[in-house]
């Protein structure tokens, strides 16, 4: 059987996915919710929150997330310190709320949500991105530890940066009991 030019953006998005499935459940409802923030695919807050506490964190993240687009603008060209500056203040900024939430618990989970959040020509400016926001004080010094010690050698001196775009964004999925599944 010969490979059909359709089998690489399959195989990408599977990985993908692997990846995701790969991530704590706190993870993963994290990564959902705030897809769904930062896009308004859904009531966040109504599918979200659990309760009073929750929902002031959505509306949080929602204030920090109106950076997103900006940050997308601005998003340098080249590898320019004076470009960088302005979009990694933002980014920096918008990463430590979603770092401060406790629900990232490594760069691999921070690389797919931003990856997604801001896109993929963000890339080469996640790892300098997560590097400030997991080392900002906010952060429990254990939790500090952890999130700097997830972020493989690889990863903080990677030559290059793939353009491709995301291509899996999980989204909110309704549990079916065993014995209540559609008739087929």
């Amino acid at each position: 059987m010969t490979k059909s030019r359709n089998d690489g953006p399959g195989l990408l998005t599977l990985a993908e996915i692997k990846e995701f499935a790969s991530f704590s459940a706190a993870t993963q409802r994290y990564i959902r919710r705030s897809l769904d923030v930062a896009f308004d695919r859904k009531d966040a807050i109504a599918l979200w929150s659990r309760d009073a506490v929750e929902a002031a964190t959505i509306k949080a993240q929602h204030v920090f997330y109106d950076r997103l687009p900006q940050i997308r603008v601005l998003i340098p060209d080249s590898s320019s310190i004076e470009d960088a500056e302005p979009f990694l203040a933002q980014l920096v900024t918008v990463s430590a709320f979603d770092l401060g939430q406790s629900r990232i618990d490594s760069f691999a989970a921070y690389r797919f949500l931003y990856e997604r959040l801001v896109g993929a020509d963000a890339r080469p400016w996640l790892p300098s991105a997560f590097c400030a926001a997991a080392s900002m004080p906010h952060l429990q010094p254990e939790k500090r530890k952890t999130l700097l010690q997830s972020i493989s050698e690889a990863a903080a001196t990677a030559p290059g940066w793939s353009k491709r775009q995301p291509s899996f964004y999980p989204e909110w999925v309704e549990k079916v009991e065993a014995g209540n599944s559609p008739a087929r």
